[in-house]
């Protein structure tokens, strides 16, 4: 049985949605304060506020404040996890198919010699 891996919840669940994942492409350019993040999307502060606290539980982002300003940061490093796991799905899938193919094969050659 694969190891349950409780923390990648977290991250799937912040993944999943659209205003969350425009704010990674945007931090995927370099750091960016509250303002900058918030400026394209048309939302009261407190919902965006929500959205950036929901990347940093994840761990997907940090944060550093200096004065009165916040500023944002992708965190790469917490995206290995849900790489490793999408490479294990791959290749669980990918060995799956390929014993199907060889079962198809071998099911149209044993059809072909009348067996």
């Amino acid at each position: 049985m694969a190891k349950y891996e409780p923390h990648l919840d977290h991250i799937f669940s912040a993944l999943a949605d659209p205003t969350r994942r425009a704010i990674l492409d945007r931090l995927s350019r370099g750091p960016a304060t509250t303002s900058e993040l918030a400026a394209p999307h048309d939302m009261a502060m407190p919902s965006f506020l929500g959205h950036l606290a929901k990347l940093e539980t994840a761990g997907l982002v940090n944060s550093t404040k200096s004065g009165r300003v916040r500023t944002y940061a992708r965190a790469d490093t917490a995206f290995v996890p849900v790489q490793n796991w999408l490479g294990r799905q791959s290749d669980l899938w990918t060995r799956r198919l390929d014993e199907l193919d060889s079962y198809a094969t071998q099911l149209a050659k044993d059809r072909n010699n009348g067996t």
